[in-house]
């Protein structure tokens, strides 16, 4: 069974989504010190794991008509937008084992994807 474009492109967009997800719970813990109150009150939180559960319709839309060992490593590319998005939003520095570490990201995804070929 071939995996169709367009559920590597709903898991392609719930990994994005979900790095999203990664950045809001960032900021809600970073508002969290202190009591169990502000957990509650925690605006930032709720959006990211809202974000989180987004991603997680387009995942489950997109792996119920392809193949789980092709789709399920490309979450993983999230990881690429993690990075830029920590960079942008929270001045992380890029260092060379992070770029490192995004590469093979990519080629252990392509080399996934040539079997879907």
């Amino acid at each position: 069974m071939k995996t169709p474009l367009s559920s590597i492109i709903l898991v392609l967009f719930g990994s994005f989504i979900g790095s999203f997800g990664a950045v809001f719970l960032k900021l809600g813990a970073e508002h969290m010190k202190g009591s169990l109150a502000r957990l509650l009150n925690n605006y930032w939180l709720a959006v990211g794991i809202l974000l989180y559960l987004l991603s997680s319709v387009f995942y489950m839309m997109g792996v119920a008509q392809g193949q789980l060992t092709v789709l399920y490593p490309m979450v993983s590319l999230g990881y690429i937008w993690a990075i830029i998005w920590a960079r942008l939003f929270f001045k992380e520095p890029f260092t060379i084992a992070k770029i490192g570490g995004l590469l093979m990201i990519i080629f252990g995804v392509a080399l996934i994807n040539f079997g879907n070929a």
